[in-house]
């Protein structure tokens, strides 16, 4: 398993979006676009492929650490991070 199955992974699990991710990878202040995580995602067969690097993660890891717990000066719970967003909530209802 290579850190792009790692970040694939926890991904799907937090059910986050690129527009997500580029918010925590801020946070922990590396700087991504939507095009460059989409190489991330991408199979490995793909030509666009690019192989996730350990600083990659390891600022994603820290960005997402600050994204649900925030920091010491600004506390905040976990569940409230990972709550459904309103704008998510109101294409489900209009399903």
């Amino acid at each position: 398993m290579n850190n792009n199955d790692i970040f694939k992974k926890l991904r799907v699990a937090l059910k986050l979006k690129d527009e997500d991710i580029v918010e925590i990878l801020k946070m922990a202040e590396f700087n991504v676009t939507k095009s460059e995580l989409g190489a991330l995602f991408r199979q490995e067969d793909h030509p666009k492929y690019v192989e996730c690097g350990d600083q990659i993660l390891r600022n994603f890891l820290n960005g997402l650490v600050i994204y649900l717990r925030g920091t010491k000066e600004q506390p905040k719970e976990p569940w409230q991070a990972l709550q459904v967003k309103p704008e998510a909530q109101n294409k489900k209802s209009a399903s």
